[in-house]
């Protein structure tokens, strides 16, 4: 079950603990890549302030984005900036996105995101989550998908098995984590069903663009190659 309140309190908590890990870093440290190619740690501070944002236009019914390239422009604009100014970016827009996700207790409604997808007002906390817990581990400092909280590495790894489920490129797989928990998703491309296993944390990795699954199990066939988030 949704708790959007929860959600929030996920969020204020996993903001602070990223705000505390990169304050440890210099203006120097800020400008290093990331993990993310083509992105230094100042784009993804950067992205995360903008979804901020972004996510309170989304929740107060105007445009997530002016368009894509006003999406790309306020990126590359933002992440030369010193480290105080990106710690002060994220805290402040974190702060304007709580405020606003509390505003209207209509968790029911439906909201339009990015290029037309739409969902419950109710999953834009989670959503907000995702954002701040993958992008800390993104930063590449020291935080790493093992450290993620086990509800949420379970809940994001079902939000992205659903994604793409049905996807026209994804053959029929089944996901199975450490412990037993079981998900299926693909099933729109042709070929025989195949098993992936492995741990909670790679599973994840791989669902998200950010493990490449050498270090899963496959069964029935090679791994299935996943479209772009």
């Amino acid at each position: 079950m949704i708790d959007p309140a929860a959600d929030l309190d996920s969020v204020r908590e996993a903001t602070e603990r990223l705000l505390n890990a990169a304050a440890a870093l210099d203006n120097a440290a800020v400008a290093e890549p990331s993990r993310l190619p083509g992105w230094s740690r100042g784009h993804v501070l950067a992205h995360l302030a903008r979804n901020a944002d972004a996510l309170v236009n989304v929740l107060e019914g105007r445009p997530m984005y002016a368009s894509a390239e006003t999406r790309e422009d306020d990126i590359e604009r933002d992440a030369p900036r010193p480290l105080a100014v990106q710690l002060d970016d994220v805290r402040e827009s974190d702060g304007r996105f709580r405020t606003a996700a509390t505003a209207d207790a209509d968790w029911s409604r439906t909201v339009e995101l990015r290029n037309g997808v739409k969902d419950a007002a109710s999953r834009i906390p989670f959503r907000r989550l995702i954002e701040v817990e993958l992008h800390h581990v993104d930063l590449g400092i020291g935080y790493e998908l093992e450290d993620l909280p086990a509800d949420f590495t379970e809940r994001e790894t079902g939000f992205l098995a659903e994604r793409f489920d049905g996807h026209k490129d994804v053959r029929p797989t089944t996901v199975v984590a450490d412990g037993g928990r079981t998900w299926t998703t693909g099933g729109g491309a042709a070929g025989a069903p195949v098993t992936v296993r492995g741990t909670a944390a790679d599973v994840l990795g791989w669902l998200a663009g950010r493990r490449d699954g050498a270090a899963l199990q496959v069964t029935g066939g090679p791994l299935p190659a996943l479209p772009p988030l």
